[in-house]
């Protein structure tokens, strides 16, 4: 039997840190049901709400709501530690009354021995506290609520937690929980610290670094499958080069404690978009302007997927696709980005030219497909005597504000002839 638990504490959003072991712990009893030689696994939820001042209903939706769109499913719960007050005071008499424990000022106090403190980390391997280096703590305050360390074995206990992942900032916290459950009579789960994540700077990852919590990378356009697929790459290795897990089933038969790294992970925000491309890519065009399907309203639906489908080799996010595919339909302005505003500046009269030559050259074409475009824009640079970027790179940067698009005859035929004209024509100043 194997049962496992991620316990947050309501006092703030679900960050990233705590959704990727979240995720160590759903992906390992996934694994274990389906590899185990008893299949017999489950995923317990436990809200550690005993900070009665800052823990909040709204934090909790907000956790819950985070674990939900990562799909990161539980079997127990929410469960939560403010209501097992009672058996944390009982817990606590219980080692006062064997003599493990003693009163101190109204509280009460475990007695430590000075025997070593040793455990076999599932991440890190042997690890060993001396006894000495330990002084009595505080389980049970003089107002009968219990500290962090108490608490969460009492729960463990009471929970039959097999297995405890987590980070390994609480590799500290691990002596006094093991003393406690040889205080209690009972195994000592198998633990596991899993790396902290670090920004690109190597320190810890903190609100400096952007944003940090699930909810931030829902709202900024990021799919749930490419945040799974990155947290699970944060600290832990499927072994070889691969790095994008398409579906979560792939995610599960990889994943094993054996893979999981010793040393801080690094979080990437451009990693995680270039991810994410790979992910909203893998949807195809009619899938992506399904999500998208609100910012791209008014629009007729195969329209919408054509649109889609030119700028998805590109997008990043779902917003990012949105904006691309929005600019190109005529619903947002164009805004030249710092690249864009340095070219035509560097020759704005060579732009506007450019433009009315394209616009004035393409007024009479009659095949307005992505090929016979490409025809008729080498022809003019030939007849003009330049380059074909000569032409190509003011019409890229008039309709988009980029310098950087799709092949120019491409978004040509995907904006279409008459608008193209209008907005060559208004950018050339006609």
């Amino acid at each position: 039997m194997i049962r496992v638990r991620f316990a947050p504490s309501p006092t703030g959003s679900l960050h990233v840190g705590g959704a990727r072991t979240a995720l160590f712990n759903w992906l390992f009893v996934q694994h274990a049901r389906t590899h185990g030689p008893d299949h017999d696994a489950t995923f317990v939820l436990r809200i550690e709400d005993t900070d009665k001042q800052r823990s909040t209903d709204e934090f909790t939706k907000v956790i819950l709501d985070g674990m939900t769109w990562l799909g990161l499913t539980w079997d127990e719960g929410p469960l939560f530690q403010g209501a097992g007050l009672a058996r944390h005071q009982a817990d606590a008499h219980r080692l006062l009354d064997a003599g493990t424990a003693y009163l101190d000022d109204g509280a009460i106090r475990f007695r430590v021995s000075h025997e070593e403190v040793a455990w076999e980390d599932a991440v890190h391997g042997p690890i060993a506290f001396h006894g000495k280096d330990l002084e009595d703590f505080v389980i049970l305050r003089a107002d009968g609520t219990p500290v962090y360390n108490f608490a969460v074995v009492s729960d463990d206990i009471a929970m039959r937690i097999t297995h405890v992942f987590r980070g390994d900032d609480h590799i500290s916290n691990t002596p006094k929980q093991i003393l406690l459950y040889r205080a209690f009579g009972v195994p000592v789960p198998v633990f596991g610290h899993v790396p902290m994540i670090h920004g690109t700077d190597g320190k810890k990852l903190s609100k400096r670094h952007g944003a940090t919590a699930v909810a931030d990378y829902q709202h900024l356009g990021i799919l749930p499958q490419a945040m799974v697929n990155f947290l699970a790459l944060l600290g832990w290795s499927p072994g070889g080069d691969r790095e994008v897990f398409f579906d979560a089933a792939e995610l599960v038969e990889a994943f094993t404690f054996a893979g999981l790294q010793r040393s801080a992970a690094v979080f990437d925000p451009k990693k995680l978009e270039w991810m994410n491309a790979e992910h909203l890519r893998s949807l195809g065009a009619e899938r992506v302007a399904g999500l998208i399907g609100d910012a791209l309203a008014g629009l007729d639906p195969a329209r919408a997927v054509a649109l889609v489908a030119a700028v998805l080799p590109r997008g990043r996010t779902t917003l990012d696709v949105a904006h691309r595919a929005r600019l190109r339909a005529g619903l947002d302005p164009v805004v030249f980005d710092e690249k864009a505003a340095a070219a035509v500046a560097q020759d704005e009269a060579g732009y506007r030219t450019a433009l009315a030559a394209v616009a004035e050259s393409l007024a009479t074409a009659t095949d307005w497909t992505a090929p016979a475009l490409d025809i008729a824009l080498r022809a003019l640079a030939e007849r003009m005597a330049v380059k074909v970027g000569t032409i190509m790179q003011p019409v890229r940067i008039a309709l988009t504000g980029s310098t950087v698009s799709e092949p120019v005859n491409e978004l040509l035929a995907v904006i279409g002839r008459d608008d193209v004209l209008r907005r060559l024509r208004t950018a050339a100043g006609a």
